[in-house]
């Protein structure tokens, strides 16, 4: 504990953010780090509880006092050393992780947690500044040869551990490029993709194979696969999105959210086009349906490309302002919350159905709405139109696609139509076919991904050994 009265004599201080008129204008992160001293400060209120309710918020199990006290006593190459032996990229976390650790924290107690997410972040940016994230070298050669399927952080953290371990690793992605959602979903402004190509390139260095454009089950047989590999991991993630199948659901201008955003990531990395349709907000009425993370990202996207006006609906009922700490503390509270994008100028509104759509020239112009009660039964007398000249469905993920390597594998899916396997040993029903991430969990956080990447590869490490070193 690096200083003992640190929570008594200094507020807590968070990073800021650009201003909205300014940061509207461009694609590249806008978030202001603190100075070093300001992070030295922010670490010196930790204070190293005895039970540290912060580990019970982390999901990869990150050291949070330990390399708290670390920053505040200058020693920065340790507390890196420290943060990457529970987190492969804590970049990565450090910007898109809604930070379940920090609500957990003792401090939270009275609405003033540790900064951890901005210490995270410090620690992992200094450590690239000065060269101190190689390439790790690995023992000897298994002979073991793995597949990884898909590469965004599930694939990405399993993929590294793996050749870690000295297995051959070949990771196989269906896109251009590496990342998955955080690449094609997750924008720019929030996270800037050469924080994953300076990843990837630590990878190949450490062994790890890519082969880009390979889309498994589609362009390449699956079954082939399993047979030319000792083992082969599934991270395809949960693409499925959860549609709205009401009256106009097939005008013109309504598409999921998973159409719209990666276009324009896309666009940012002068990447070609899927398509030759782009979805684009300019000069439109913007209507997004659903009140999450994916719904914040298509507001901000929404509001840099010109959109008029950017509204998002939620089925919910408005969240209480403050969570009650005595019911709620250490886990993670409903409550109000107002992302970067929500502030740069949308309308918000809840407990808000959407009936149907209705248009002109097969156009959608129209979204006939009721309001709703605690219940989700509909109000009397409460209908309502809302123009809209672009709807985007922005509800969450149902489950993975099961077209393709899924359907072709015949793999046992459970009730909510994820890959069924456990997290002790993450065996899916095929011989030597594991899965993790969202595909076997269902839609989660990019931190959620990263553990089960972890716990994945030690898996499979000790059903080609017998044994495993790696951590779980």
């Amino acid at each position: 504990m690096g200083k003992v009265t640190g929570f008594l004599e200094i507020e807590r201080q968070d990073r800021k953010y650009t201003p909205a008129a300014d940061r509207v204008r461009h694609y590249n992160e806008f978030v202001i780090p603190l100075s070093d001293e300001g992070v030295r400060n922010q670490a010196a209120r930790c204070m190293n509880c005895g039970i540290p309710y912060c580990h019970n918020g982390c999901p990869v199990n990150n050291q949070i006092p330990d390399w708290n006290d670390l920053v505040y006593n200058g020693g920065w190459e340790e507390a890196s050393r420290n943060l990457h032996s529970t987190n492969n990229f804590p970049e990565f976390t450090g910007r898109v992780c809604p930070a379940p650790c920090e609500a957990s924290c003792t401090l939270n107690i009275e609405d003033t947690p540790v900064t951890i997410k901005t210490i995270e972040c410090a620690i992992v940016d200094k450590a690239w500044e000065n060269g101190w994230i190689k390439p790790e070298s690995f023992g000897e050669k298994t002979g073991k040869k793995v597949a990884v399927v898909g590469s965004g952080p599930s694939g990405l953290a399993a993929a590294q551990q793996l050749a870690r371990a000295g297995h051959t690793v070949h990771l196989f992605e269906k896109n251009a490029k590496a990342g998955g959602l955080m690449r094609y979903g997750i924008p720019d402004f929030k996270m800037e993709k050469h924080l994953i190509d300076r990843r990837v390139k630590q990878m190949e260095a450490e062994g790890v194979t890519f082969h880009h454009g390979v889309h498994i089950g589609v362009t390449q047989d699956a079954k082939q696969l399993v047979d030319s590999f000792d083992a082969v991991l599934m991270t395809g993630g949960s693409e499925k999105g959860r549609d709205l199948p009401i009256p106009g659901r097939d005008l013109g201008g309504i598409h999921f959210a998973m159409e719209f955003l990666p276009q324009q990531n896309r666009r940012v990395s002068k990447e070609q086009p899927l398509t030759n349709q782009p979805i684009l907000a300019n000069g439109k009425h913007v209507v997004v349906i659903g009140g999450g993370d994916t719904g914040s990202d298509c507001i901000g996207t929404s509001l840099r490309q010109g959109a008029l006006s950017v509204t998002q609906l939620e089925v919910m009922p408005k969240p209480p302002e403050k969570e009650n700490k005595a019911l709620t503390w250490p886990d993670w509270p409903l409550k109000m919350r107002t992302s970067s994008s929500q502030q740069e100028g949308a309308d918000r509104d809840f407990s808000v159905l959407t009936k149907s759509f209705s248009g002109e020239n097969g156009a959608v112009k129209l979204l006939h709405c009721v309001r709703v009660d605690g219940k989700m039964q509909e109000i009397p007398g409460s209908a309502f139109e809302l123009k809209a000249d672009l709807v985007l469905l922005a509800m969450g993920f149902v489950h993975p696609v099961h077209e393709g390597m899924l359907q072709s594998l015949g793999v046992k899916l459970d009730g909510r139509g994820n890959v069924e396997a456990n997290v002790k040993n993450y065996r899916t029903t095929v011989d030597k076919v594991f899965a993790a991430g969202d595909m076997r969990r269902g839609q989660s956080l990019v931190v959620w991904a990263i553990r089960e990447g972890r716990q994945a590869a030690r898996a499979v490490d000790e059903y080609l050994m017998g044994m495993s070193n790696l951590p779980r």
